[in-house]
């Protein structure tokens, strides 16, 4: 076999080898799903949201932590239940954009106003 020849064989082996790779990363599509409830921004949710986020913030526990650990144990002091059913599955991660927020506002709206007289 000559040299050209050996390039050529090896170059198309690497070709099958990376279009395997690029069809296989292709087939898995991550798709991800959480509990979604409807928020409507509105200044009196805003207000009570940021109420609520306020005074954990000011938690000692919470205070104490910084970047996405704080952010983490605020969010679970905020509602306990909605931070279980919408982030305990998948924990936020430093840098991820937070997509699950509203859902989180729109699911503490729900329980707050239910649980008033």
């Amino acid at each position: 076999m000559q040299f050209c020849d050996r390039i050529m064989a090896a170059t198309i082996v690497l070709i099958i080898y990376i279009s395997g790779i690029v069809l296989a990363t292709g087939t898995k599509k991550a798709v991800f799903t959480f509990p979604e409830f409807q928020y409507k921004e509105t200044s009196k949710n805003e207000m009570a949201f940021r109420e609520f986020e306020s005074a954990c913030e000011q938690n000692p526990t919470c205070a104490q932590m910084s970047g996405i650990t704080r952010m983490r144990c605020v969010r679970e002091c905020i509602s306990p239940s909605c931070y279980q059913d919408i982030y305990q599955s998948d924990q936020l991660e430093e840098g991820e954009i937070d997509v699950r927020l509203n859902s989180f506002k729109g699911c503490f709206i729900q329980r707050a106003t239910r649980q008033r007289p």
